[in-house]
């Protein structure tokens, strides 16, 4: 079988996602530009080898609409050969981009593909796409009459059916934010993120090289004083379980963010003098129920280990989307995952959740820490909208 390889994989260093974040200066077609730009000028390859661009994206809409993946190839300089497609798996975007790629490449279909994702979420807000508009329909609301609920809803039911308090969310998200500041620190980071230039709140031109959500002073003790996020008079009533927990401190942040991987086949990385870094050993994408919505990265990490013939302890490192502080501690829960290698370079509420960006920021830290420790098996898993999740397991090279 053809063997689906990581060359390399790089990302932009996160803005917050709101107007004066780092990056909110800075068009997302541009964003995305950079690092497949970079992608080409680290590799020395010729980006008319590269056979298909899929990119993730969330918000298509506004500045982010119309194919953004094309668009982007273009303002790269890439040829006009090279095509592209945008894709929506939700937050789980560009992993499902990183999937298509690899499994493209190992079906035969390509030598040489770019998958990769962006979001501005300064410039296009989270629901800019629904333009207010109904997004369900009436047989949707017929099979959930009491109606579905948002994310943070969702985190409170995870919450409550696994007993998580206020003090372990808070203590997990403190920890997420001193593993990423000791990384960055540590110049573990420097390998994946790509500097750009942008204009700051001065007006002046700046290179952007470190995470913007990152605060290395958060302390549980601090997040204990944050009010909650998601209490309503009615939603009270309705889940008379949920503690009210969820708040700002312990929910992965707004964040503009590009992330990019050069997939290929081991053949074409040996005809070109390039050292793979990493293959694709296994996938799986699995749906849960949409009321919890964040606990299905559970059913797809049993599936993909299921396809690898691998148990948890074999993993060397795993990545779980910390949209809310729940959903890796729930999952870790579930598989008696190890705490030291969940994330152990913090995670989204401290790296931040450019939502079509995120699956491929995952993927490049998770390389990169496969490297810096030795680690052999990396297991990668994100919560999606509408209660879904994909599940990536790569094995260093």
């Amino acid at each position: 079988m053809t063997n689906a390889v990581i060359v390399d994989v790089v990302r932009v260093a996160s803005g917050k996602g709101k107007p004066g974040g780092a990056l909110s200066g800075t068009h997302p077609v541009e964003l995305l530009a950079h690092v497949l730009r970079s992608l080409v000028e680290r590799n020395g390859i010729d980006p008319a080898q590269v056979d298909d661009v899929i990119g993730g994206c969330v918000n298509q809409a506004a500045e982010q609409s119309l194919n953004i993946s094309r668009t982007a190839l273009l303002a790269a300089g890439f040829p006009e050969s090279v095509p592209a497609t945008t894709i929506d798996r939700q937050c789980g975007s560009s992993q499902q981009a990183a999937h298509f790629a690899a499994q493209g490449v190992i079906a035969g279909a390509y030598d040489m593909v770019i998958a990769c994702g962006v979001e501005s979420m300064s410039r296009v807000p989270m629901g800019t796409s629904s333009m207010g508009k109904d997004t369900q329909g009436p047989s949707l609301r017929a099979r959930y009459p009491e109606g579905l609920v948002n994310q943070g809803i969702s985190a409170e039911l995870i919450s409550a059916k696994w007993k998580f308090d206020r003090d372990a969310l808070d203590a997990f998200s403190a920890q997420s934010h001193q593993r990423a500041a000791a990384a960055i620190a540590a110049g573990n980071f420097d390998r994946e993120i790509v500097p750009i230039e942008v204009t700051n709140a001065a007006g002046e031109q700046v290179q952007h090289t470190v995470d913007e959500t990152v605060r290395a002073a958060t302390t549980a003790e601090g997040l204990a004083g944050l009010k909650p996020s998601f209490y309503t008079d009615d939603y009270a009533a309705r889940f008379p379980e949920a503690q009210w927990i969820i708040t700002p401190g312990n929910s992965s942040p707004l964040t503009d963010g590009a992330s990019a991987a050069l997939i290929m086949s081991e053949e074409m990385a040996n005809k070109l003098g390039l050292t793979p870094r990493a293959r694709f050993h296994s996938f799986s994408v699995a749906g849960d129920d949409p009321m919890f919505m964040l606990t299905a990265p559970i059913p797809a990490t049993q599936k993909v280990l299921a396809k690898a013939g691998l148990s948890i302890d074999d993993i060397d490192a795993y990545e779980v989307n910390e949209a809310f502080a729940p959903v890796p501690l729930a999952w870790a829960h579930e598989f008696g995952a190890d705490p030291a290698k969940l994330n152990p370079w913090g995670g989204a509420i401290a790296l931040g959740h450019a939502l079509g960006s995120s699956g491929t920021r995952l993927l490049s830290t998770l390389v990169n820490f496969l490297e810096a420790s030795g680690g052999r098996y990396g297991l990668q898993t994100m919560c999606e909208g509408a209660g879904m999740a994909n599940a990536t397991i790569i094995e260093r090279l």
